[in-house]
């Protein structure tokens, strides 16, 4: 049930009248298209601390990025988004410590060490992204990029995309490469399959994301002094209140990371 503290009727009708807009689509465009920046930044990062080459990868996802900005239709756009995931993580899955390979995403249930810890870091994200929608007075149910689904927040869904890598992949990456976490810390279900966090493992991924949320960055392009990643979100959130205001998506500047 949504709190009614923060509820701005006024600003949710806006929200809602700009669902079939152009608006959706440039919002889309943006979001998708830094989220893929954000995630090409990434791979490069442990590609160069693992001295191999996702040359091949980083071009595709690239290439896909490009395709984004010159879509005409949301579903155009998401299909090309849901190509460059699979790039991205095939480059990751060559970038990771050998006993933590993976073959690519896996949701439900998530099949290994790496898919496990990105599952629940993304409900985490997700759950930070639903509360600073909501302070904004806006209704987390009604996206731009995700279509309408009942009982799922699409707008979280939205705005979670240009922080996933960021802030989730990253935190996974830099456990598993930085031996920070075991095979021992997971546990893989017999009777269904599965893999999941011990409660050790647990408690160490959960204090690494929450310092990741209390990490300062200056990322974002208009604010000049140092924000956390939780702040962060927190400001993108009145951006997009702002965007929402006065019907202009380019208000909204996606965090780009460097």
């Amino acid at each position: 049930m949504m709190s009614t503290g923060h509820i701005n009727v006024e600003r949710q009708r806006k929200q809602s009248a700009l669902y079939d807009t152009d608006f959706a689509l440039e919002l889309g465009k943006r979001i998708l298209t830094a989220k893929i920046k954000n995630q090409s930044v990434v791979l490069r990062r442990y590609e160069k601390s693992r001295l191999i080459s996702a040359a091949d990868e980083l071009k595709m996802m690239n290439i896909c990025r490009e395709k984004i900005s010159s879509a005409k239709r949301i579903e155009e756009m998401i299909g090309y988004e849901g190509q460059a995931a699979k790039y991205y993580f095939k480059g990751l899955a060559a970038c990771i410590e050998e006993d933590f390979a993976f073959q690519g995403r896996s949701r439900r249930p998530p099949k290994d060490e790496f898919n496990s810890m990105i599952s629940l870091g993304y409900s985490i994200l997700m759950n930070e992204v639903y509360c600073k929608i909501e302070m904004k007075g806006l209704n987390p149910y009604f996206g731009f990029i995700h279509r309408d689904a009942e009982k799922h927040p699409t707008l979280a869904s939205d705005m979670m995309e240009e922080w996933r890598a960021v802030i989730v992949d990253a935190t996974a990456m830099s456990m598993i490469n930085g031996h920070e976490i075991e095979k021992e810390d997971f546990v893989k279900n017999l009777d269904e399959p599965g893999c999941y966090l011990t409660k050790n493992g647990l408690k160490l991924y959960l204090n690494k994301l929450e310092r990741k949320f209390q990490t300062e960055i200056r990322y974002l392009k208009y604010v000049d002094y140092a924000v956390s990643f939780r702040r962060g979100i927190l400001l993108q959130m009145d951006r997009l209140a702002r965007a929402i205001e006065e019907g202009d998506a380019t208000i909204y500047e996606p965090v780009i990371i460097r």
